[in-house]
């Protein structure tokens, strides 16, 4: 299952630490909407809640930063970059490796027939 494209609601059953945790394990860019309105778009990279003031760490879509902005300076996030980790391709490049193994065995085994 992907995050990719989600839009969390924040309420009693998810709370913005939870959507933070999940950002943070997220494989992609975000959308962190702050309580000023203004988007940002980036890639989450560290986060502690175990501080008197929790932050999260990021850095912007051009690759600027690292920029920190605390909990309380968010509304929520949205998972809007691609999700580098989803779908096949760890299997894909598994059965890619494979080939290439049994293609570079394949000539020494006819070499000795």
């Amino acid at each position: 299952m992907s995050l990719e494209g989600w839009m969390p609601v924040i309420n009693d059953y998810l709370s913005l630490a939870e959507v933070i945790d999940l950002a943070f394990d997220y494989r992609g860019n975000t959308t962190i909407i702050k309580n000023d309105g203004v988007d940002i778009v980036g890639y989450i990279f560290n986060r502690n809640r175990d501080v008197p003031e929790p932050y999260i760490q990021y850095f912007d879509q051009a690759g600027n930063g690292p920029f920190k902005l605390f909990y309380s300076e968010i509304q929520n996030i949205k998972f809007t970059g691609k999700d580098t980790a989803a779908g096949s391709s760890w299997q894909a490049w598994v059965e890619r490796k494979e080939k290439e193994k049994g293609e570079r065995a394949a000539p020494a085994s006819a070499d000795s027939a």
